[in-house]
């Protein structure tokens, strides 16, 4: 598959597609990318322990019945799975520990090799917990900080993983973002069954980082309602137990959405309560009061203001056209999704394919976001 049909990079690394395998402690090593992510976008495996603190603390979990990776050797450990690992994607490494100075070392290894590091923040066993590691990093957002400034100094590329609804999710996504991490592999968890798919949109509302959904994707309807809340791509982990062919038919079914859609996460509309901000590129001309007037004022857009930049970015596009529609011109129709007979007709008049005028409308959001007063981590 082409890197160029999802268009989709951090820093060195390309991914092929949106979709990931996410770490399960004692689970995904090299072994299980090999074998279950051949083309995933991106395997995460780990969590590696980096020192014989987290190492004693995985045996302790071991003990009460859990699976974890345990070696008297961790940095040689390491090497040997970033050797080992053999995937078409890109590959990252979830790793913990206790000081800074294991995850320098892990982060030269990882970045020599052109893959990416994941700090673990996520893991809520009390053993990983009580000595600094996993979620108790999230709590100390001043040390987080500097960890993850201190690893950027490698010049790796670093994704962060988390767990929504722990903490405030938008003070530390945006100490994570500030701090310099190029990826948020959030964990949408809330109490009961299911993701918290609020809580992906409450992220992509705050933040332009890189953003990895993860929680309960256990098909393509599931992975869908993530993409529209703003995930960049998603990650899968349990369903790939159940279900081994889960990543290649999610690999299969996203690729069909791009090349028919052309933006395989475009957002929902922003009317329907849903939609984040880049529905904004969705929007209808703002005559009345509805929605799009607290949206756009989340970016320091007034009505007139918000007019105006979709107007001068539709000058010299096929979304200039379309005096038939609602408010004259296709940069204030919807989504391909919904119906719309004027809309429809003015893209047959332009020749104009409804994956072409989705590329159109990502690029739109892109221009209002870029061109906003008030930047979407500062709103």
């Amino acid at each position: 598959m082409s890197d160029e049909l999802f268009d989709l990079q951090v820093g060195y690394v390309k991914f092929s597609n949106p979709i990931a395998l996410a770490p399960m402690a004692g689970i995904t090593n090299s072994e299980f990318a090999n074998t279950h992510a051949q083309n995933a976008g991106l395997a995460v495996i780990g969590g590696y322990n980096l020192d014989s603190e987290t190492n004693a603390a995985a045996s302790k979990l071991v003990e009460r019945g859990r699976e974890e990776f345990i070696t008297g050797s961790p940095l040689e450990f390491l090497e040997k799975e970033v050797k080992a690992v053999d995937i078409d994607g890109a590959v990252a490494f979830n790793v913990r520990s206790t000081t800074l100075d294991p995850l320098l070392k892990a982060a030269e290894i990882i970045k020599e090799a052109g893959y990416i590091l994941e700090l673990d923040a996520h893991c809520r066993q009390e053993e990983m917990v009580s000595i600094g590691v996993g979620e108790a990093l999230i709590k100390d957002q001043p040390r987080l900080a500097e960890w993850i400034s201190k690893i950027k100094e490698i010049g790796v590329v670093l994704s962060v993983k988390v767990r929504a609804n722990v903490v405030d999710d938008i003070a530390l996504v945006r100490v994570i973002e500030k701090a310099g991490a190029d990826i948020l592999h959030l964990d949408a968890m809330k109490e009961g069954a299911g993701a918290d798919l609020s809580a992906i949109l409450r992220v992509r509302d705050s933040s332009r980082i890189f953003l990895i959904g993860n929680n309960s994707v256990l098909d393509f309807d599931d992975a869908k309602e993530m993409f529209s809340r703003g995930a960049d791509m998603v990650s899968v982990s349990r369903g790939v137990l159940q279900d081994p062919h889960l990543i290649d038919d999610l690999v299969d079914e996203v690729t069909l959405l791009q090349e028919q859609m052309g933006w395989y996460n475009s957002p929902k509309h922003v009317c329907r309560g849903e939609g984040d901000l880049r529905g904004l590129a969705f929007c209808c001309l703002p005559v009345k009061p509805c929605a799009v007037h607290n949206k756009a004022g989340q970016l320091g857009y007034s009505p007139r203001e918000f007019a105006n930049i979709k107007m001068e970015f539709a000058k010299g596009t096929p979304l200039e056209f379309g005096d038939s529609t609602c408010f004259g011109s296709l940069v204030w129709c919807c989504k391909i999704s919904k119906p719309c007979y004027l809309r429809d007709g003015v893209l047959d008049l332009l020749d104009l394919s409804a994956a072409d005028y989705m590329k159109l409308k990502k690029d739109l959001a892109t221009y209002i976001l870029d061109n906003a007063k008030k930047p979407v981590n500062e709103s």
